[in-house]
């Protein structure tokens, strides 16, 4: 009788619970990388917009648009996958069973856990409408709307306690119509009808339609991460060896500064000579002329611009003279097609990926406008940013950039008042700065490569006194090298103030120099050559 009893307690408790529904998202296939696209009508932009994400029409065309984080389709195989995800994934909305009804005005401060809406006419979006996940990442909203969608101006939609943008969709049997300033998360289908995204909107989410167009007008529109979506990571950055320890190099040409630059690394040119560099204001070392080091460093610079020269790339930027101009970049491989002017601010953001590299490859020359930004948003990090230019480069005044740049072949000027997080390198070209300042990347400058290399300092003359004064001895650890050495010694500037033959294991020569940092050279018979700094006090 006691058990009886318990069951029918059981069973009513149970009756009298609240019935539960699970939202669940729809499949959406190819369609999961398009930002915008329309399976038969025209996408087109007009103004400045920024969009992260595949854009692309089945039928006709995409116009108007500058660069796009993404690959432009019109009318192959890529959009042809998408047309029918699209239409599966919209059937998939449509059958869903909606487990609650709306009124047809959205906003006005309005509160909605996770489930599926019904709303039986066109509807309205105004003020601010907030989704709330609850706690839980994996809440789904959908929304099916009998007829059009419109939007007032500066509506928002917001998302809260945990709810992504990903798991937001809005089916709309109808125009939807964005005013401008909107805020809107999702994704939106709109079922034989256009969608019309006004200035100032922002889209975290995706806008496709089926047989209707899309247009956009300044937009910030871009796919949402989560709900399984890929981390960006990017490609894998290349291996600088002994580049990384260079702020400024020049593989052959003459490196000359005017002006107070700083520099955390070292400077110098395999080929030519480094002037105009103040050591005071140099963290590395200055190489006057060639030595181990710029040795080294000319033969991994050509390994590294080989390394990024065969990088496939993902996303071609199809305006070059357009770069720049607010345009926001994830961790993928870019390329562009001609000679590239960076103008106002690009943004690289890495989606909170610490670990995300970018590779920008420029098929011509780079130059900026004056005061051009590069800036890191979101984890971004200035040691996994890489520029490939094939010619030269020109950084504007007061610009201030981020990565390494790796010139093919090309001059650099870096001009007045530049400042670069990252450090610039040419395979071949003078070299020119003016009152700039480069930080080195966080860096494994002393790599196993580096202190082999500078190994040979420990073989190399001892001079003694140094800080000197009015001389100094020339120690020979070799014997086999006396009376078979050149020393050189070269003022801060680069200017050759001694030369002299070491034909003793041990020489004292005279120095009468002015106080100052100097540095030498000493060539043996083996044409070895082995360099350091000497201060004259």
């Amino acid at each position: 009788m006691k058990k009886q009893l318990l069951h029918i307690v059981t069973s009513v408790t149970l009756l009298s619970l609240p019935a539960i529904h699970f939202a669940q998202a729809p499949n959406l296939g190819s369609t999961v990388n398009y930002v915008l696209f329309s399976t038969n009508g025209a996408v087109t932009n007009t103004g400045i917009s920024q969009l992260t994400g595949n854009v692309g029409t089945s039928m006709v065309s995409s116009t108007g648009f500058g660069n796009v984080n993404g690959v432009m389709n019109n009318n192959n195989g890529s959009t042809s996958a998408a047309s029918t995800d699209l239409i599966t994934a919209y059937n998939q909305l449509d059958n869903t069973v909606f487990t609650s009804t709306l009124a047809p005005a959205l906003g006005g401060g309005q509160t909605l856990t996770s489930g599926v809406y019904a709303i039986a006419s066109a509807a309205s979006l105004n003020q601010g409408l907030t989704l709330d996940g609850l706690g839980s990442a994996s809440s789904v909203f959908i929304f099916k709307i009998a007829g059009p969608l419109s939007t007032a101006t500066n509506s928002k939609v917001k998302l809260i306690n945990g709810a992504l943008a990903c798991n937001v969709f809005w089916k709309v049997e109808g125009l939807v119509d964005m005013a401008a300033g909107t805020s809107m998360k999702g994704t939106i289908i709109a079922n034989n009808a256009a969608i019309n995204m006004n200035t100032g909107d922002t889209l975290e989410g995706r806008a496709l339609s089926i047989t209707g167009a899309i247009s956009t007008d300044g937009v910030l529109a871009y796919t949402p991460i989560g709900c399984g979506s890929p981390s960006l990571n990017g490609p894998v950055a290349p291996d600088l060896g002994t580049t990384a320890c260079f702020s400024i190099f020049s593989a052959n040409g003459y490196v000359t500064n005017t002006g107070n630059t700083h520099l955390d690394g070292d400077v110098g040119t395999n080929v030519g000579l480094t002037t105009g560099y103040n050591a005071l204001f140099v963290g590395g070392m200055i190489h006057p002329i060639n030595d181990g080091a710029t040795s080294a460093c000319a033969a991994d610079l050509l390994l590294v611009d080989d390394y990024l020269l065969n990088l496939p790339y993902d996303i071609e930027l199809l305006y070059p003279a357009q770069f720049g101009r607010s345009l926001v970049l994830t961790p993928h491989t870019y390329v562009m097609n001609a000679a590239a002017t960076l103008t106002d601010t690009l943004y690289l953001n890495a989606g909170n990926n610490a670990n995300g590299v970018f590779v920008i490859k420029i098929n011509g020359a780079l130059s900026t406008s004056t005061y051009a930004k590069v800036k890191l948003i979101n984890g971004a990090q200035a040691k996994n940013v890489f520029w490939k230019v094939n010619g030269a480069v020109e950084i504007n005044n007061f610009s201030n950039f981020k990565g390494t740049i790796i010139s093919k072949d090309g001059a650099v000027s870096l001009k007045k008042g530049v400042v670069i997080d990252g450090r610039a390198l040419t395979t071949s070209g003078e070299f020119t700065t003016d009152s700039i300042k480069v930080t080195l990347p966080p860096t494994t400058c002393a790599s196993v490569g580096i202190n082999n290399l500078y190994s040979k300092i420990t073989n190399s003359p001892v001079f003694y006194p140094n800080p000197m004064a009015s001389n100094v001895t020339v120690t020979l650890n070799e014997a086999s090298q006396s009376n078979s050495s050149e020393l050189s010694i070269y003022n801060s500037l680069g200017s050759l103030v001694m030369i002299k033959t070491l034909t003793e294991k041990s020489t004292t020569i005279e120095t009468e120099f002015p106080t100052g940092l100097y540095f030498y050279k000493v060539t043996n018979k083996n044409k070895e050559v082995q360099s350091g700094r000497l201060i004259a006090q």
